[in-house]
């Protein structure tokens, strides 16, 4: 479990559609007593979607990690994959009357997370996309 010193835990999920529920109980498990703790499991749902969807992480034997760290006020989740299919993750942008069911995820990390990003992971292996939230100590639980 996180000691609240920013050190990240993290755990790798199988490629399956099954898996982001498991990845959403996860990152709230760690979050539990933080004001953002739904936030940040909603916003892991759509990370880890996109992974299995738009990333060879949802092929075969593919995979995903998430790795989720916490200090005092503030959150950061990163969901690792095995790699884009040659596009960058963006926000769509969608307008309130488009009734198309996907590509709204991102759109959701820009309008709720204080920060997000995308970057290639360090190993050449994927890609991983994060976010952060921040909260006041002095806000309920």
């Amino acid at each position: 479990m996180n000691d609240e010193t920013g050190r990240a835990d993290r755990r790798r999920f199988p490629g399956l559609p099954n898996q982001i529920a498991h990845a959403r109980r996860f990152v709230a498990r760690h979050l539990d007593n933080s004001p953002e703790a739904t936030t940040a499991a909603l916003l892991t749902s759509e990370l880890a979607t996109n992974a299995i969807t738009h990333s060879a992480s949802g092929e075969q034997a593919g995979k995903f990690e998430i790795r989720v760290r916490r200090a005092p006020g503030w959150a950061r989740v990163e969901v690792r994959d095995l790699g884009n299919l040659g596009r960058t993750p963006e926000p769509q942008h969608r307008t309130p009357y488009d009734t198309s069911e996907n590509g709204r995820g991102l759109d959701l990390v820009e309008a709720l997370a204080s920060k997000w990003g995308s970057e290639p992971r360090r190993n050449g292996r994927g890609r991983e996309v994060w976010f952060e939230l921040e909260w006041s100590e002095d806000e309920p639980s």
